[in-house]
């Protein structure tokens, strides 16, 4: 057997336009690198290793947790593969776990496709495509999921980035680092969780550590968590602002399909797969909704849905 074999996350797509520059992984559409004046805006990762800590995923066809794994659709109860054994719920979908079908690769874009296989605990023909395109205002990625089959499919999305806090510490340090950044998010509900299984159970107005509105310094504030209600601009957007000390500002945007983000400062993870940054993932659905319907989409046959997240950087 001759030649080179492929990084462990497969083909390696990189594109770029003016200030922006990016790499997106064949495993999972996974956007692994996305720099700005050759600065990185998310935490990269070994292209050969496994991927850390769900660094760039795509969650699909749902983001975060589900209670046991179990859900029931339409009369049918299925049983997800229980990944976060600890807690015993299933997390964060299937899509990161496949190779994707690159469609079409330019300088500035590339879009793969994902069509879920025959699963037992997610049964449904759906068709995902993903596009990454860059222009001088940023990265923007265009999600669309159309049910390929004959009935009608539970659907949710999400983007699990990690913004770079700037530094490259490691372990306990990287605590000090996010500390010294600043996170707005325009979010007027706090969801109130499970300690121990980190599921919701209700929704708070927004007091105290969780109120992110004013973009405060992350100091005293360890988050795994997600807020819902948020403010839109005229056109339906929502922004969350990820500032850093060395004057690196990260918007990340998403459209009026978004309505929940979760934010996750990796304190207490272990060093060996800890980034060096927070986690701040907008989502159309939080944690559940698989059981509880919240935000859930219905997607008929035929019918496509389409979400649209952005990044755009600025130096203050």
């Amino acid at each position: 057997m001759t030649g080179v074999a492929l990084p462990r996350t497969g083909q390696q797509f990189s594109i770029g336009f003016g200030d922006y520059t990016a790499v997106v992984t064949e495993l999972g559409a996974i956007l692994r690198v996305l720099r700005y004046r050759g600065k990185d805006l998310v935490v990269p990762f070994d292209p050969d290793g496994q991927v850390p800590c769900s660094n760039g995923n795509v969650l699909v066809p749902y983001p975060n947790r589900i209670e046991d794994g179990e859900y029931t659709f339409q009369g049918r109860t299925y049983q997800m593969p229980i990944d976060e054994h600890e807690r015993n719920n299933a997390i964060h979908g299937f899509g990161y776990r496949y190779y994707w079908s690159l469609q079409r690769l330019t300088e500035n874009g590339v879009t793969l496709t994902w069509r879920v296989p025959d699963l037992k605990s997610y049964p449904f023909d759906v068709l995902v495509t993903v596009t990454y395109a860059i222009d001088d205002q940023g990265l923007t990625m265009t999600t669309s999921a159309t049910n390929m089959g004959d009935e009608p499919a539970p659907w949710a999305f999400g983007i699990h980035p990690w913004l770079s806090n700037g530094k490259r510490s490691t372990g306990d340090a990287i605590e000090e680092d996010n500390s010294a950044c600043s996170l707005r998010l325009p979010c007027r509900t706090h969801v109130t969780v499970d300690p121990d299984r980190l599921l919701p159970t209700g929704q708070e107005d927004i007091s105290g550590i969780y109120d992110l509105t004013q973009g405060p310094r992350l100091q005293g504030r360890s988050f795994d968590d997600a807020w819902s209600d948020p403010d839109r601009d005229g056109d339906g957007t929502s922004t969350a602002v990820f500032t850093r000390p060395d004057g690196i500002q990260v918007s990340l945007w998403g459209d009026e399909t978004i309505n929940s983000w979760q934010v996750c400062t990796g304190t207490g993870f272990d060093a060996s797969f800890r980034p060096a940054g927070v986690a701040v993932e907008p989502m159309t659905a939080y944690a559940n909704a698989f059981r509880t319907g919240k935000d859930l989409v219905v997607l008929k046959p035929a019918a496509t849905y389409t979400t649209q997240v952005g990044y755009h950087a600025q130096t203050l």
